[in-house]
């Protein structure tokens, strides 16, 4: 990929430039690569050459004195930096996570969830399970497509349910539940068909009338489902 120069760019900014690439696009093609996190995990380690996670983009982000951000895909040398590094948490269909057993985030965002679940007629255990399988609970992450955030949303959705800062918990949470909310009335309370949507995007569930044929959406539907039901038991 051709090196990014460096730009000054608030997140509302990045959100635009993304929007304008990847409208036209569906959410993926291919399985991501995951990076695996815990509810106790320490801030994200650099990767290296040899390690097997690498994900497919790294976006290091610098803080200007006077509060914008700067990105770029070039390590900055002399100044601290965040990596941005990140990619859907559930959906690489070889994942060696024991999604029966790995540790849940309970208590997380929960007056946000709450109010998401009561706002949108959800329960709180399925946004939840779609959190903990898009982001971990990473309200930094960002994905290879663009898909920012909690709730991973995409720049189109962001665009399309107002969210200004797709890091902010507030808003991601927000739009990604009402995102769900939409999707399960599209496909009459069919809850595999809406993750398959949210996944893979509509597009591809009406082109195959039904889950499209990834491995990724297929594994991220029976991760979410089994994270649900934890949840809830909880």
């Amino acid at each position: 990929m051709p090196s990014v120069r460096w730009a000054t760019l608030s997140v509302s900014s990045i959100c635009l430039i993304f929007s304008a690439l990847l409208a036209a696009t569906d959410r993926i093609t291919e399985p991501k690569t995951t990076i695996k996190l815990t509810p106790n995990s320490a801030p994200l380690p650099q990767p290296t050459a040899s390690s097997a996670n690498t994900p497919k983009v790294l976006v290091y982000k610098t803080m200007l004195p006077d509060g914008s951000a700067r990105f770029s895909d070039q390590r900055p040398v002399g100044q601290a930096f965040e990596l941005l590094r990140f990619d859907c948490f559930a959906c690489a269909p070889n994942s060696s996570i024991d999604w029966q057993k790995t540790p849940l985030f309970k208590q997380r965002f929960a007056r946000l969830i709450n109010q998401a679940a009561a706002e949108h007629q959800l329960e709180t255990a399925l946004i939840r399970a779609v959190i903990h399988a898009e982001s971990a609970f990473n309200p930094n992450a960002i994905s290879a497509k663009g898909a920012m955030g909690l709730m991973q949303l995409m720049p189109a959705t962001m665009q399309q349910f107002q969210v200004l800062n797709g890091y902010e918990p507030e808003q991601n949470i927000r739009a990604g539940s009402q995102y769900l909310g939409q999707l399960l009335k599209d496909y009459q309370g069919d809850l595999t068909l809406a993750l398959a949507a949210y996944n893979a995007g509509p597009g591809n569930v009406k082109r195959y009338n039904g889950i499209p044929p990834f491995a990724e959406t297929q594994a991220y539907i029976e991760r979410v489902q089994i994270l649900r039901r934890r949840y809830a038991a909880d």
